[in-house]
């Protein structure tokens, strides 16, 4: 470790992104207790419910420290949280036999993406792809600035909510390609659907879908 890490660890020491506890110089990200406890989705389990997509994998639950954490990562500029959730995606789409081309996600409005300064589910997709060695690109863009969906209410207003949104501006990239879309949450998986429909209509092969935490 350089002598300036050293430093910022004594000054800024790294924290479980979970429950905020000091980690070791040999732990990253989370505590030993959080990864033993953090609500989690069954190895192996994927979503098999959201239209136009073939399954979703999501490895944690949205509930507890986990649903705290994202709140932060999302809202709270700690972007260094990104890092770990993609871990956690990656060992959960590791178990999963298939085959992709590119890693895309669900962009942000221009208009949401200059409040908040970064979008969470870009930098999901782009650890992604440096952990399962993808590429990674932007193939969608949100060209209304909708009301977040979880002010909107039941899956079918989220439905309502989320039609005619994003669009696919350079088909050629779509065409014929195997796409693994990124979020950070999916609850009753309007978004992913609504996104999936515009690829698909863009002529690629076959989507599917990760985000780090699921309702379900």
């Amino acid at each position: 470790m350089k002598l300036i890490d050293r430093l910022l660890d004594l000054i800024y020491p790294p924290r479980c992104i979970f429950c905020g506890r000091i980690l070791p110089s040999s732990a990253v990200g989370v505590c030993r207790a959080c990864a033993a406890c953090v609500p989690r989705v069954p190895a192996g389990d994927r979503r098999w419910d959201i239209k136009h997509i073939e399954w979703c994998a999501a490895p944690l639950l949205y509930q507890g420290t986990v649903r705290e954490a994202l709140l932060r990562y999302k809202f709270n500029g700690v972007t260094a949280y990104g890092r770990i959730f993609a871990d956690f995606m990656a060992k959960s789409i590791d178990e999963i036999d298939f085959s992709c081309d590119i890693i895309t996600w669900v962009p942000l409005s221009k208009r949401r993406l200059r409040k908040r300064g970064y979008d969470q589910a870009q930098i999901l997709a782009e650890e992604l792809a440096k952990r399962l060695e993808l590429p990674c690109g932007r193939l969608l863009e949100k060209r209304i600035d909708n009301k977040p969906q979880s002010a909107t209410g039941d899956a079918e207003k989220r439905k309502e909510n989320a039609r005619g949104v994003y669009a696919c501006p350079d088909v050629e990239a779509v065409r014929g390609k195997r796409i693994l879309l990124v979020d950070d949450i999916v609850t009753t998986g309007a978004t992913l659907a609504e996104c999936a429909r515009v690829l698909k209509a863009a002529g690629c092969a076959a989507i599917y879908a990760a985000a780090a935490a699921t309702r379900q």
